[in-house]
C-alpha cells in the first residue's frame, strides 16, 4: 500500500486515513495540523519561553537564520537551496513557523514576490 501524497509504502497496519484519502504517518500528521505562522498564542508562549531561557534553536533553525543574515533575505525555494541540511519545503515551512513564533524572521513582499527576513 502506498501514502496517496508522497507515495511511500505504508506498512500494513500503519496506514492512516484521512478525508478518505490513505496516508503515511508524517503526511497525516501535515493534514491534521497545518502549519500557523500567524498565531498569537504561538508567539505568546515561545516569547514567554525565551524570557525564561528556556529555548534552544535546532541545528536547522540556527543555519536558516545566518543564511538570513548573509542574504539579507530569500524567498522560500532560495532558502531550501542554500541550506546545506536536505530538508523538504513543508519542514522548511514548520521550522520557518517555529522562528516566527520566537519573533526571529518574518516575511515581506517585496513587489509581487514574498521572501523571508530576519525580524
Amino acid at each position: 500500500m502506498k501514502c496517496e501524497i508522497c507515495q511511500s509504502v505504508i506498512t500494513e497496519g500503519d496506514e492512516k486515513t484521512h478525508l478518505g484519502r490513505i496516508l503515511c504517518e508524517d503526511c497525516y500528521m501535515e493534514a491534521r495540523s497545518p502549519v500557523k505562522t500567524c498565531d498569537p498564542w504561538a508567539v505568546h508562549s515561545a516569547k514567554t519561553f525565551e524570557n525564561g531561557g528556556a529555548v534552544a534553536l535546532t541545528p536547522v533553525q540556527s543555519e536558516i537564520l545566518a543564511v538570513l543574515k548573509r542574504t539579507g533575505g530569500l524567498e522560500p525555494a532560495g532558502l531550501l537551496g542554500q541550506l546545506n541540511t536536505a530538508i523538504s519545503m513543508s519542514q522548511l515551512e514548520r521550522e520557518f513557523a517555529a522562528l516566527r513564533h520566537m519573533e526571529k524572521v518574518r516575511a515581506e513582499k517585496r513587489g509581487e514576490r514574498v521572501f523571508w527576513r530576519l525580524w
